[in-house]
């Protein structure tokens, strides 16, 4: 064995113990999710096992890390991510006289979702209800826009901050001007 597959194997178990806590899962929940059994998640994360390749790829999907991430080096890790405006995805084709700009990684889909909102003067975003539970919040940089969520309607200005139900129909929609604003979507 060499030093580097030995390295691996020591930090193995604390980076899959530290993923299953960063999602508040149990070693049960875990062992549903991956179809790893309960005794042998804890054995991997006390470092008492060493998983075969398929193994830690039924647990990484469960805990939904990048299953290369997990065998990084520090070093590695410790790096700064950037994508440059140009290389941002953007979407043209929803709503009215709008354009959103896709600032989340990929993995956060469903979970965490952030995106730039800009919608020129009369422009709509009108949604139909995401996932059972699903909230968004919208920060307004600049502009105004009225937000309705369901029946409830409110119109916020720079600076100002809506959160509501995304659950149920929801609109946001520029009043008398351009409107740049972020937008989280928290799945439910």
């Amino acid at each position: 064995m060499t030093d580097e597959h030995d390295d691996i194997l020591l930090r193995l178990p604390a980076r899959l113990k530290e993923a299953r806590r960063a999602q508040d899962l149990s070693l049960e929940a875990v062992s549903k999710l991956s179809g790893v059994s309960r005794s042998m998640v804890s054995q991997i994360e006390r470092g008492e096992s060493s998983p075969t390749i398929a193994t830690l790829w039924n647990l990484t999907r469960a805990l939904q890390v990048d299953f290369a991430g997990l065998l990084e080096t520090a070093e590695v890790m410790q790096t700064v991510e950037v994508l440059r405006a140009d290389q941002v995805p953007t979407i043209d084709n929803m709503g009215e006289g709008c354009r959103i700009r896709i600032l989340s990684p990929p993995e956060e889909a469903g979970r965490h979702e952030v995106y730039e909102l800009l919608l020129r003067s009369g422009g709509v975003l009108d949604s139909q209800p995401h996932t059972r539970g699903a909230r968004e919040q919208l920060t307004v940089v600049s502009g105004t826009v009225m937000v309705r969520s369901g029946d409830a309607v409110a119109r916020l200005g720079p600076g100002d901050t809506a959160r509501y139900a995304a659950d149920i129909p929801h609109k946001i929609a520029a009043e008398g001007g351009e409107v740049q604003a972020f937008l989280i979507v928290m799945g439910g």
